[in-house]
């Protein structure tokens, strides 16, 4: 009985919200995934007396809950399609066995074609699904479409139609478009389809960083933009994951409390114009973008990331110190160890003892001000995503602020 009151107590503390739900047994396995359009009345439901005997049985051996928030129900139907795929979970069964659920079939073709079906032929095409709302999938084709086009038509014409006129559609009939390139976005649909939009936001921000060194500004900024629109369609991992990830933090790095407030720094420059920094804000594991902070380096030429880190750095602390203002439970730095003792000498100069730690480029080595040498972090560690969460924020907002002043720049010239 007690962890069947400690479920009730978190289905009714449960937020009036769209989004999945994920039933576990007393084993930690997941044996049901669900959607609703309102997880509080959807998950109250269950505690009545009144239930069917599937709900019943799960209902019986369920001990534990989480839930992830969407922003639509189109796209918790994909968040929930993709989870029971993953983890086959043993109270689904109507959606693993029935074929009358409609499917999304991407065509074995150099430009792979996208679109809903409820039949599996024999032409080759991998099929991603099956989904309980056709509608629903439709909507939320719809909502992926706009940021990343694909072709729909199930022959390949000779020229363009009305979805390349939209931008819905890069138009590979008329060769806009690259066969690597056209992969690349069926290669994210795949995965904003099998519920892996974390990994999906990793690569991207990878793929941003490296248009940014080659100078392709426009390349970056496109692929920033898809950043937000997925940052958005995944922005509720639920009030339980962001516990844990904010635990798995403490625990890793020795904290003495919960890092509730973490502020995250990288910089930006182009051949040493407009060197800029960032400074973003989480509370609770979610962005805080009112305390967002931008900087502009002065009194300072050149390329020294070093010195740009400890200016900002020494800029932020120093004027919370003189306005009297909370400080934060955690700092994160973009950089590896050279840049983490770059921040700690600017904290020390304020005599300030604030938890430092910094994730490398490369190999997303994590280094700590509190503990030598490389730290033990499981790449799918729960902590491990909130600091790439945090950092990949503060890459984005400082890129962002570096093409504003280049923009700026242009218009005045």
């Amino acid at each position: 009985m007690r962890c069947a009151q400690k479920l009730r107590k978190k289905i009714l503390s449960l937020p009036d919200s769209c989004g999945v739900y994920l039933m576990r047994n007393s084993r930690n396995q997941v044996i049901y995934v669900g959607k609703a359009n309102s997880l509080k009345k959807r998950l109250l439901s269950y505690l009545g007396a009144d239930l069917d005997n599937k709900t019943a049985s799960l209902m019986a051996k369920a001990l534990d809950m989480e839930f992830r928030l969407c922003t639509t129900e189109a796209m918790a139907l994909l968040l929930e399609a993709g989870l029971i795929r993953q983890l086959r979970p043993k109270y689904n069964i109507s959606l693993k066995d029935d074929k009358s659920f409609p499917f999304v079939k991407i065509s074995k073709e150099k430009f792979p074609s996208v679109y809903i079906t409820r039949k599996k032929d024999n032409s080759p095409g991998d099929y991603l699904g099956p989904y309980t709302n056709a509608k629903l999938l439709k909507a939320a084709l719809k909502i992926i479409r706009r940021s990343f086009a694909y072709r729909s038509c199930r022959r390949l014409p000779k020229q363009s139609c009305i979805y390349y006129r939209i931008n819905l559609c890069p138009a590979p009939c008329i060769g806009k478009i690259s066969p690597k390139e056209y992969k690349r976005i069926i290669d994210c649909i795949v995965l904003i389809l099998e519920a892996k939009t974390d990994s999906l936001i990793r690569k991207l921000n990878k793929a941003m960083r490296d248009k940014s060194k080659a100078f392709d500004f426009e390349g970056a900024a496109g692929i920033r933009d898809q950043i937000a629109v997925l940052s958005e369609l995944s922005s509720g991992s639920g009030g339980i994951n962001r516990k844990s990830e904010l635990e798995d933090l403490k625990n890793r790095l020795g904290l003495v409390n919960l890092p509730v407030r973490i502020e995250g720094f990288d910089v930006s420059n182009l051949s040493g114009k407009h060197s800029v920094g960032s400074m973003v804000s989480f509370q609770d594991g979610v962005a805080d973008k009112n305390n967002y902070r931008r900087f502009r380096i002065k009194n300072f030429s050149g390329v020294n990331d070093y010195k740009m880190l400890g200016q900002i750095v020494y800029r932020r602390y120093r004027r919370l110190i003189k306005e009297n203002k909370p400080l934060p439970d955690l700092v994160l730095i973009d950089g590896g160890q050279g840049h983490l003792l770059t921040a700690f000498r600017q904290l020390k100069e304020l005599n300030l003892n604030l938890a430092l730690v910094s994730i490398a480029k490369e190999r997303e080595h994590i280094y700590s001000s509190q503990k030598p040498g490389i730290l033990s972090f499981p790449k799918d560690a729960p902590g491990m995503n909130l600091i790439r969460k945090i950092r990949d924020e503060a890459h984005r907002f400082a890129l962002g602020y570096h093409r504003l002043l280049r923009r700026k720049e242009l218009i005045h010239v």
